[in-house]
């Protein structure tokens, strides 16, 4: 029993022992996916083996071949398909073991067609995750190159898209952004994009030295200079040459050396502390900042012309939180580099990936990549696992399916339904993104009930 669609769009299988719940089935979703149905298990089986099935919908009960035992014929020729499960209320605590061995989700019967809907929808996202997964395991370490970004997001699109007209110009750079977001990858990813590649690359932390110190080593010193001027030495800046010159945390300059510093970007010439002649410079200046220099030039705390000087181009780039779709990228990434010298690359499970892609990570890419090293450093698998990451992660990764885990408890410890039918309303206002009328819709409820089940 089929029915044809157009091809790319997700292809559906259903399969159920009642002729009419296939039709009913088929006939409803085809507006939205290219659906085929049978009654029979085994060729529904068979139907996957050899055909690209996106997702399988199968009824539990059911004479020939219970859907449980399906799912495991199925995962045993196809370890990467996902499988969907309805279910009746009498059988919930088969459901919830069959997701436990691998099927992707389930639904109860009777159900709305909206739940049934956006249950295909999580799975079709899972699916596209999965894809993206093995994609980037195919490409273990390009992210990892010198110079690598990742951007898939559309934010880090932006971020690039200015990146690579700047590495063309010889204009200043300004990149802001909060800490551990990748300014400092940025900055190399135009050195190696710019006409000044076959140049160095030169970079110093304005934060991490002394007020003196960032001075001797950008500028350069000449011997007796001061007390333990031994020797004369070049700066930062002339050891740059034709290449790129990275201010790190430039905020954090002093006053003087900012002076000094601007006298270089309007001269082109610097003078090494103690010295009596300037020495022309030709690096290109980019600087970063995880501070708002505006704030602090009106605090005094920084020049107002230099900050117009290195504010020619300015990059803002956004924190991990605003560009989620990069995480799946990156943690390959993060897992190729920790786990080299291991026999097998080391993977991990959709369910900690999850995890990870909800965290807030107030961190930014810094902490991600010390989480990754973290749970493969510990785990105790080949594959990071959901409690690798659940300390990490907080409550959030610990609980990646409320209503999967209320359920489990209610099968095990007999739950009130009214806590089963809470958490439940819970998962579909989330799903609903908060719309209380949406939600109420697919409950099947009138607004009125859905607030009084709210408070």
């Amino acid at each position: 029993m089929t029915a044809a669609a157009p091809s790319g769009r997700p292809r559906i299988l259903i399969v159920d022992d009642d002729p009419a719940v296939v039709e009913l089935l088929v006939e409803s979703l085809q507006p939205r996916y290219e659906v085929t149905g049978t009654v029979s298990a085994r060729a529904a089986l068979e139907q996957v083996a050899t055909e690209e099935i996106d997702l399988l919908v199968s009824d539990v009960e059911m004479p020939e071949m219970r859907g449980v035992d399906l799912l495991a014929a199925v995962l045993e020729r196809k370890p990467g398909q996902l499988v969907l499960l309805l279910t009746a209320f009498g059988t919930i605590e088969l459901a919830v073991e069959a997701v436990r061995a691998g099927a992707c989700d389930f639904v109860t019967k009777p159900f709305k067609l909206d739940v049934l809907v956006l249950a295909i929808e999580r799975a079709m996202r899972e699916k596209t995750m999965r894809r993206e997964i093995v994609r980037l395991r195919r490409r273990l370490g390009e992210a990892d190159e010198p110079g690598g970004l990742v951007a898939r997001s559309a934010a880090m699109q932006k971020v690039l898209d200015v990146a690579r007209r700047a590495a063309r110009a010889k204009s200043t750079v300004l990149i802001t952004g909060e800490s551990g977001t990748g300014k400092g990858a940025l900055a190399r990813w135009i050195h190696e994009r710019s006409p000044r590649r076959s140049g160095p690359l030169v970079q110093i932390n304005c934060a991490a030295l002394p007020g003196g110190l960032v001075e001797a080593e950008l500028f350069g010193v000449k011997k007796g200079a001061f007390t333990d001027a031994r020797e004369s030495r070049d700066g930062l800046i002339v050891e740059a040459g034709a290449g790129t010159l990275f201010l790190d945390e430039i905020g954090e300059m002093p006053l003087e050396a900012q002076a000094k510093l601007l006298h270089v970007l309007e001269s082109g010439c610097v003078r090494p502390i103690g010295g009596t002649t300037e020495i022309p410079v030709d690096a290109r200046i980019i600087a970063a900042t995880n501070r708002a220099l505006e704030d602090a030039v009106k605090d005094g705390r920084f020049r107002r012309d230099l900050f117009f000087r290195l504010n020619v181009i300015r990059i803002d780039v956004p924190p991990l939180r605003e560009r989620t779709d990069d995480i799946p990228e990156l943690v390959s990434a993060f897992l190729a580099r920790a786990g080299r010298g291991a026999e097998a690359p080391i993977g991990i499970t959709d369910e900690a990936l999850r995890a990870l892609v909800r965290h807030d990570w107030p961190g930014n890419v810094r902490e991600l990549a010390n989480a990754v090293e973290r749970a493969v450093a510990l785990t105790d698998h080949d594959t990071v696992v959901l409690e690798d990451v659940a300390e990490i992660t907080g409550a959030r990764a610990a609980r990646a399916d409320p209503i999967a885990d209320t359920l489990a408890d209610a099968a095990t410890r007999l739950l009130p339904l009214a806590e089963v039918e809470r958490a439940y309303i819970r998962q579909v206002l989330d799903a609903a993104g908060g719309n209380v009328s949406r939600a109420a819709r697919v409950l099947g409820i009138d607004r009125r009930t859905m607030y009084r089940k709210l408070d």
